[in-house]
């Protein structure tokens, strides 16, 4: 049987899936069968699994860090958020429900059962399975129902390491205000903490280290400067991908949707040499300059169509395509490009049909059904392979499916619009297939790089186990699995 580490977080985003994920290569380095494991997440960006359900994306790179094959037990319970004050419920890859957030908190005491049916079955087919919290313990007034943090480890009897982002000031109070706060019985189950995002000279938080080794009588197990190859590895928030601005080279806008979904698509895109990647934020409009927009993927396909005109981006789109400009639907993305959108059992929301963008002569029924599936595709236009999977709700149809954008098995997949500058597809991750990648951009004059995507997110996961060798007590954090 298994032992398990669990890292939690003094806060969100703190970096607790990064640490996971160069622990678990480090494990791998070691000789070690280690799984990823996170109780409960919420994030609109998921990645399909072997067996055929949805997890979160962090915890397939986690996977992959691993060396094994994304599985639902890696993550149980998924939240979707649709709207903001509900969510879509996903448990052990399968959707189960939609609820608000009061409706959750009643539910999710039941769920607890799962997630330890998901980690013992982990626990057999793993040496070590390295466990992810959500959020933070410090918040006590979730602790009756919590499933995620310390919940889970008392329940599953796993050791905990907390994580600190000195980046943000206040490490010291973060977690010595945790210590404070907690059930003296979870504070038993902390057994030391990691200081991250630290720039500058490390030793200067010498003082401030011990204190907290003090207050808490926790262990510390080091300092980890800030990772500057983070940028290489799927962002975990859409934000990250309008960070690394490239103004004199070949402009690729894509929107930022109020419900935007499986945003990893545009990774490989934001690691184009010749590609400048802009996120267009609400309130500002289309750079006129662009080559290409990329309506992406949405959680919400008649609320985001909504929100998208609010911003004055359905005018901008048809400006673009007078232009001359390319636009490309990604899953809802795609559906929001066509004639419109029914939902006439209020799966996504209130019953109703909502008009389109019309850049797509196709119209889209919502259906209770979902597809989950991973696919083998060729480009129609390129003949290029693309590996890629689908995960969507709704079926689309019309007169433009004639000219699809791809094949799945020699079925079309997608639609182009007569004049060829409008592309839609329910394929996520295509843009991770490199000749299709380099097919695609030199069709929009677009220089591409010959580098291999996976190759670059592989190496980037190297450079972090390394970093974490070299900072952290990693022997030491392995010797507290239990």
């Amino acid at each position: 049987m298994a032992r398990a580490l669990m890292i939690q977080g003094a806060g969100s985003d703190v970096g607790k899936s990064l640490i996971v994920a160069g622990l678990a290569r480090a494990a791998k380095r070691r000789g070690l069968r280690a799984q990823p494991f996170k109780p409960q997440n919420m994030s609109n960006n998921a990645a399909v699994t072997v067996d055929g359900g949805e997890i979160g994306r962090a915890q397939a790179l986690q996977a992959l860090a691993a060396g094994v094959e994304p599985h639902t037990d890696m993550n149980p319970v998924l939240l979707k958020p649709e709207t903001d004050v509900g969510a879509q419920i996903i448990v052990q890859g399968k959707r189960v429900a939609t609820a608000r957030a009061r409706e959750y908190a009643v539910m999710k005491p039941s769920l607890m059962g799962a997630v330890l049916e998901s980690f013992a079955r982990l626990k057999e087919r793993a040496d070590l399975v390295l466990v992810e919290g959500a959020g933070s313990p410090a918040e006590v007034n979730l602790r009756k129902a919590d499933i995620a943090n310390m919940g889970f480890a008392r329940r599953a009897g796993v050791p905990v390491v907390l994580v600190g982002d000195i980046d943000r000031g206040g490490v010291i109070a973060q977690l010595v205000g945790i210590k404070t706060v907690i059930d003296p019985d979870d504070a038993a189950m902390i057994r030391g903490f990691i200081i991250n995002k630290f720039r500058g000279d490390p030793t200067l938080f010498d003082d401030g280290y011990r204190l907290i080794e003090a207050r808490t009588s926790w262990r510390g197990f080091g300092v980890l400067p800030w990772f500057v190859r983070a940028g290489e590895l799927p962002a975990e928030d859409a934000l990250g991908l309008g960070d690394a601005r490239k103004p004199s080279q070949c402009k690729i806008a894509f929107l930022a949707l109020s419900r935007i979904a499986n945003f990893d698509d545009l990774d490989p895109l934001k690691l184009e040499p010749g590609v400048d990647l802009v996120m267009v934020r609400p309130g500002e409009a289309i750079p006129g300059d662009a080559r290409l927009v990329i309506v992406p993927g949405s959680k919400s396909t008649r609320g985001d169509l909504a929100f998208l005109r609010a911003q004055g981006w359905d005018i901008d789109l048809l400006a673009h395509h007078r232009r001359g400009g390319h636009v490309l639907g990604l899953c809802g993305g795609y559906q929001m490009l066509g004639q419109s959108v029914a939902d006439p059992d209020g799966i996504e929301g209130p019953a109703g049909d909502t008009r389109g963008l019309g850049l797509l002569d196709v119209t889209t029924v919502m259906t209770e059904q979902k597809t989950l599936t991973r696919v083998a595709a060729v480009h129609a236009a390129s003949d290029q392979s693309i590996s890629a999977y689908e995960i969507h709700i709704g079926q689309t149809d019309g007169p433009d499916r004639a000219r699809p954008f791809a094949s799945v098995d020699g079925a079309p997949e997608g639609a182009v619009s007569v004049d060829g500058r409008i592309h839609g597809s329910y394929l996520h991750g295509l843009f991770a297939s490199d000749e299709f990648r380099k097919a695609f951009l030199a069709q929009l004059d677009i220089p591409a790089s010959d580098q291999a995507y996976g190759a670059k997110v592989d190496g980037a996961l190297d450079a972090l186990a390394d970093y974490i060798e070299a900072y952290l007590d990693v022997d030491g954090l392995l010797a507290l699995a239990r």
